[in-house]
This record gives structure tokens, sequence and C-alpha cells, in this order.
């Protein structure tokens, strides 16, 4: 079986306890997550051949972030031991009128102080054909930016499908360059983009004129950003983006689109009531996705996979989808086995 590679930081998340605010009572639970971690996991959980690339410390804290990806059978070959700290959030849950919060303590971690030269990605990619990264990894620091853009060059020069959530991140691009002068060259090299209506203004510098606070989301309003997305970069076959109406921050509804140059597919809407934890629940979507486009004939089936894992997603707390294929299926209510293409 091919190997997928997904790229990014690792880190220690801290959270208090049920929907407490910080440090309301002296606990936090100490869990591992981030951006593609979660990609690598939910992957890994539906039988894929998963490899996560990473910069840890060579202390118990980094030993511990590596024996957790161990435990899901994640391969952590090419994970590089350097610096002295694992980047840290705080994750603190939101409730009815009161919203979720992160808190990131993540300068000078190991990831941050990574460099092209650290990684070999001939031989990272060695008997991979999928490659997976967000525009979290660019934006932590120059060195980890330069990294990203040489993945994805090498990925490409060497026939692997390549994938990014763009994930614009305003609290991290503090290193030097604004977000579109690092991503707008990334772009180039993607085969599936996932960005919404946010990422495609403040990461890429295209302008959405679509208004998110109305309420109900309307689909038929983002063909013509996605369409101006193929024009800017027509190697792309797909371009992706999730809608997340907020109720409350316990009750949103969630569906996604699905668009190549010949079709615009909108997936089922669902009700996410009583929200356990959000925090994934884009990773988990674009990790569905990667197993559907990989599996599934038709995209709208890989499309109704995505939407239907990160539904569950919002069910299980911390970053990780701890569900199975056959969790999502059944969610999904329809027998697409007849449709897997291998």
């Amino acid at each position: 079986m091919k190997r997928i590679i997904t790229f990014g930081e690792l880190m220690l998340r801290l959270s208090p306890p049920d929907h407490e605010v910080l440090l309301q009572s002296p606990i936090l639970e100490a869990t591992f997550g981030g951006a593609e971690a979660n990609v690598a996991v939910s992957l890994a959980n539906y039988g894929e051949n998963t490899s996560f690339v990473t910069a840890l410390p060579n202390n118990p804290i980094g030993k511990a972030a590596v024996m957790n990806l161990r435990s899901f059978g994640i391969d952590t070959s090419h994970i590089v031991f350097k610096g002295e700290r694992v980047g840290i959030y705080y994750a603190q849950k939101g409730s009815c009128f009161r919203p979720s919060q992160v808190i990131y303590d993540r300068a000078h971690s190991s990831f941050s102080e990574i460099k092209p030269e650290d990684l070999d990605w001939d031989v990272i990619f060695e008997d991979a054909d999928w490659f997976h990264v967000t525009g979290i990894t660019p934006a932590v620091s120059e060195g980890a930016a330069l990294a990203t853009l040489e993945a994805v060059k090498k990925a490409k020069d060497m026939g692997i499908t390549v994938s990014c959530d763009l994930n614009y991140r305003k609290k991290l691009w503090k290193w030097g360059k604004k977000a579109p002068e690092v991503m707008r060259e990334l772009a180039k090299y993607l085969d599936v983009m996932i960005a919404n209506e946010e990422d495609c203004q403040l990461a890429l510098g295209i302008d959405a004129h679509i208004d998110v606070t109305k309420g109900a989301l309307d689909p038929e309003s983002y063909k013509g950003i996605i369409k101006t997305v193929f024009d800017l970069y027509p190697q792309l076959s797909y371009v992706a983006t999730t809608l997340r109406e907020s109720v409350s921050a316990d009750h949103n509804n969630w569906s996604a689109i699905l668009a190549n140059k010949d079709a615009f597919m909108v997936s089922r809407k669902y009700q996410i009531t009583d929200i356990v934890d959000r925090v994934g629940g884009g990773d988990s979507f674009g990790a569905g996705l990667i197993y559907g486009l990989r599996h599934f004939k038709d995209p709208k089936d890989a499309l109704e996979f995505a939407v239907a894992a990160s539904a569950l997603k919002h069910t299980i707390p911390g970053d990780f989808n701890r569900v199975s294929k056959e969790d999502v299926l059944n969610l999904m209510g329809g027998d697409v086995s007849g449709r897997v293409q291998r």
C-alpha cells in the first residue's frame, strides 16, 4: 500500500475539564494535537499507511508525543529530533453564547526551528503517493515555510498528489512575510485545495464577497470564488470548502462543497447539536476527503464521507478523530461499497 505523508507541528494541548474557563479549577487535561497530525490519525484509523513528519525535542515530552502517534499505527521514522520544547496550545471549550478560545504558546518550539536541510524528501517520499500539509505549517516560521515549499515542489516532481488546507491563522503569521506572499507560490503545486472564504481572502488575497454573518450560507454564492481559484491555479483537480453555520457554541450546521472543472457538488447538511469539541473538525474533513478521493469512484461519495467524518468529530473530545471508516459509512446511511475503486 502506498503511503500518505503529512507534515506539520505536533503540539501539547492543555484544556480545562468539561466547559470550565482556563484555571477555574487547578486542573488542565493534557493531550496532543495539531492539524496535520490530526489528519494522519484519522487516515490511520481508516486503515491507510500514514507517516507524520515533524520536529520534536529529544526529551520525555517529545518522546511521549511520538509514542502517542505510534499508538495509532502512524510511522514516525522521519521525525527530526532537535530543539528544546514542544509547542503548547490552550483550548477552552465554549458553551451557548460563550465562544471557544485558543491561546498559543509555541514560540521557539522545536518545529519553529526546523530548516529545509533537516529533511530529506527523496527518502521521506519513497513509496508515497499523497502529501498533505496546511497553511499553518508555513505560518510558524521562515524555516518551516521554506521546508514546506521544498516539499511540495519535490512531491510534484515525483508525481505525488499534493493537498493543502489553507487554514489561515492570523496569530501565527509574524515571522516576516505575509500569508499571500508564501501561499500563492505554494498553491501552484497543489492538486487538491481546501479553503473557506476567509482563507481565499487572507491566504491568497482573493476577494470573496461572501457574507458569513447573515446566518444560513448559500452554496451558490461560492461558485464565483471557486471559479476564480481554478482560473488562477489551473493545475488544481479539486477545490473544497466547508460551510459552518454557527447557531451557538453548542449548535452548528455543517456541510461542504467539492468542485472540479466540470462539477459543483454540495453535501448533505448536518445539524450538530450539543457539540463536544469542534477543534479538529476541519482536519477530520480533510482526512475524510483524502480517503474518499483515494477510494471512491464518485467524488460526490468522497465529499459525503468527508462531511460525515467531520460531523462525527464534533462529538469527540480532543484533537483526534477516533472513529473508523465503518462509523462514517453508517452515518452516511448508504452502502457505497460497490462504488469503491480500490
